[in-house]
């Protein structure tokens, strides 16, 4: 159930990583602003919830939600993402704004995880766990696996998120390259080349390590296909931490299958759970392949994340609140 403090500008929140931080969420804002909470997403709830709110902070707007929210001023997605708002149903006048905070924690969950499978770790614990020692120096035909010292990373996308992983994956002595919507970075951070996704074929071919963090359009969909999954080839790593859909879903499963890319680290997925904790998160079998990390979409979230968001998006209600320029407002893809 929802809980409201104070009166004057309505604020519903209803991305639950928020709740954790609701003291300091409160503690930000103007003294007159009236918050609503959400525990969970229900549609039903925030539709009922919306009809007289001045802001919501949330990732998903569902079209019943944008025209609920006739009066909304301002959506916070919460996120970088705004894949999930339904722009079109939202009224004329409303702004929508995103937030980051994210790139120190998914940079360490990309080093984290290109070292696990890079190096096989998947495997040997689970022989392990059978009392089997999955070693070069135990067993033969084990091959010796590879550092970082030298490897190639390439970055599909080459935002927060990219850099900051670039400049952490540099200290294992890695090299760069990337491309990027528009052929263009904000900084270099140390790349070896950059171009525009033109060029990703080139990238597929001399990269050891794939990184996947180019937002979610109707141009990115399925951007990297078997085709590109070829060219990263039998002891190439895959590692998507954008949206499930830049890959394509068929094409990914069949190349891990089959050998034909080494192996994968997947925080995004194809299907999301709607109000509850259970969902397959494909309609293939992923979670029976030996050389896939899976994880729920958790590459971002760290408490250091949502602090750093909280700050964000209660600075720009204050700034609507006393009429001034709302930050990091984006236009739909």
């Amino acid at each position: 159930m929802a809980e409201t403090r104070g009166d004057d500008l309505k604020v519903v929140v209803g991305e639950r990583n928020f709740v954790p931080h609701r003291e300091l969420f409160e503690s930000l804002l103007p003294a007159s602003v009236d918050t609503s909470w959400h525990a969970a997403f229900d549609e039903a709830a925030l539709v009922a919830d919306l009809a007289d709110a001045d802001v919501y902070v949330g990732g998903r707007v569902t079209p019943a939600m944008a025209r609920a929210g006739s009066g909304l001023r301002l959506v916070l997605t919460g996120g970088a993402g705004t894949d999930k708002v339904s722009f079109g149903d939202l009224a004329a006048n409303t702004e929508v704004a995103n937030t980051f905070h994210h790139e120190d924690s998914i940079a360490e969950y990309i080093a984290a995880a290109v070292v696990t499978v890079r190096r096989g770790l998947l495997g040997q614990d689970a022989a392990l766990r059978q009392g089997l020692w999955a070693s070069a120096v135990y067993r033969d035909g084990v091959e010796q696996p590879r550092t970082l010292r030298g490897a190639m990373i390439g970055y599909v996308g080459f935002g927060h998120i990219g850099r900051r992983t670039a400049d952490l994956m540099g200290a294992f002595g890695a090299r760069a390259c990337a491309v990027t919507g528009s052929g263009r970075v904000a900084d270099d951070t140390g790349l070896e080349w950059y171009g525009d996704t033109t060029d990703l074929d080139r990238l597929m071919d001399e990269s050891d390590v794939v990184v996947v963090s180019a937002p979610l359009t109707a141009s990115t969909t399925g951007m990297i296909d078997a085709g590109h999954l070829r060219r990263l080839g039998p002891v190439g790593v895959l590692v998507n931490v954008g949206r499930g859909p830049l890959v394509v879903e068929q094409d990914l499963y069949e190349s891990l299958r089959d050998g034909l890319v080494g192996g994968a680290a997947l925080d995004v997925w194809y299907r999301y759970p709607t109000g509850s904790d259970r969902a397959d998160p494909s309609g293939l079998p992923f979670g029976e392949l030996p050389n896939v990390l899976m994880t729920p979409h958790i590459s971002g979230v760290t408490r250091d994340t949502f602090v750093g968001r909280v700050r964000d998006i209660t600075d720009n209600i204050s700034r609507l609140h006393s009429g001034r320029e709302v930050l990091r407002v984006v236009a739909p893809s």
